[in-house]
Parts: C-alpha cells; sequence; structure tokens
C-alpha cells in the first residue's frame, strides 16, 4: 500500500470511528429515557459494531490503528516504519476531530461544542491505564497468534471494557482529544483530557516493559 493509501485509511476509520463513538452516544440519550445504562449498553454496542467493521476492512491498508498508543506500540515492536509515525499521529488526531463534527451534523447540534462531562480522580486514571493496557496485550497477542481474530477481539474488548472501567475505556489520546469537543453522552472536559492521556501512556509503558522481557 502507499503512503498516501495509509494515511487516508488512517483519517477515514478514525474519523469514523468518532462518528460512531459521539453518534451512538447522541442516538441512545435520545431513546433510552433517561437510563443511563442502557444508553451505555447501546453505545458500547454500536461503538464495538462499527470498531469491528473499520479493522476488518481497513487492517490490511493501514493496521486500522485509529489511536496514537496504538501506532506508538506498533513502530517500537518494529511493526510499522518510524518514519510513518508522525503522518499516522496527525491523520488520527485531525480524524477523530472531524467526526465528531460528523455527528454534530448528523444529529442536528451545533458543531462547535465544550465537553463537560466531569470525569476525573484515581479511579478513572487507574481504569484508562488498565483498559489501555488490556487493548494493547489483545492486540499484541492476537496478531501474533490469531491475526484473524483482530477485529473481533479488539472489537469484543473494547465493548467489555466499556463496562469493566471506571472510564469507560477511551484508551486512545486522539479520541480523547476529540470527546473534549461534544458535549454529548461521550463528552469529557478538556480539563480533565491531561490525566487521561497520562494514564494511556502510563498503558503504553507498561505493555512496553512486559513484552520487552516474555516473547
Amino acid at each position: 500500500m502507499t503512503r498516501r493509501d495509509r494515511l487516508t485509511a488512517e483519517f477515514a476509520g478514525t474519523a469514523l470511528l468518532l462518528a460512531a463513538v459521539v453518534g451512538s452516544g447522541i442516538m441512545a440519550e435520545r431513546l433510552s429515557g433517561g437510563n443511563v445504562g442502557l444508553a451505555l449498553l447501546a453505545n458500547a454496542i454500536a461503538t464495538a459494531g462499527v470498531l469491528y467493521a473499520l479493522i476488518a476492512a481497513l487492517g490490511p491498508v493501514s493496521g486500522a490503528h485509529f489511536n496514537p498508543i496504538v501506532t506508538l506500540a506498533m513502530a517500537a515492536r518494529g511493526d510499522l516504519p518510524r518514519a510513518l509515525v508522525p503522518s499516522y499521529l496527525v491523520v488520527q488526531f485531525a480524524g477523530a476531530i472531524v467526526g465528531v463534527w460528523l455527528a454534530h451534523l448528523m444529529f442536528d447540534v451545533p458543531v462547535l461544542q465544550i465537553g463537560v462531562k466531569v470525569r476525573t480522580g484515581p479511579g478513572q486514571w487507574v481504569a484508562e491505564a488498565v483498559a489501555t493496557f488490556g487493548l494493547l496485550l489483545t492486540i499484541w497477542h492476537a496478531s501474533r497468534h490469531a491475526p484473524a481474530h483482530i477485529p473481533a477481539a479488539v472489537a469484543g474488548y473494547i465493548a467489555g471494557a466499556y463496562w469493566f472501567t471506571a472510564s469507560t475505556s477511551f484508551a486512545n489520546p486522539a479520541v480523547t482529544v476529540a470527546r473534549a469537543l461534544t458535549d454529548s453522552f461521550a463528552g469529557i472536559r478538556p480539563f480533565d483530557v491531561p490525566g487521561f492521556v497520562a494514564a494511556q501512556f502510563l498503558g503504553l509503558g507498561l505493555i512496553l516493559l512486559l513484552t520487552r522481557r516474555s516473547p
């Protein structure tokens, strides 16, 4: 695949992923009648379904990272040329923001927003580190031992992590930054973004430390 093909796939995939996260959150909140648990379930199912489809379709093109943490992990492992890393990161962040705006356009709400949902504290930070570590562990071992099952493995992990982590498993700096630009069910206060991103990088550091010591 050409560099342009890879970057286009990463941009489009990340944009569609965020459109799914935010759009399904808006739809779920509108239809759930105030039942937050039901809204979260709908949000998790929609996100996992779209994530499965995107990884299956775009994985052969770009690796279907859609996540700066995954890109950095793959580069550290030697599975992505390091020269591509900066471009991957740029299109992932840009795609994530565009995806949020697309969701707003689809649901006829103001395109430009700021998140107000409070997501902070030690429990949330630990949750993000755990969510990121688990995501990378899933990708790491599925890619080595069961590559055909990567779409299902990642989608299944994210669906579960929506529920078993206190943070609802952002596990992605581009997603975190973009979700600070929506005042919806999926939003996060900009003030809380640095804590989430730091925790995500802690998860990356832990997986790199672990995998250096084991095959």
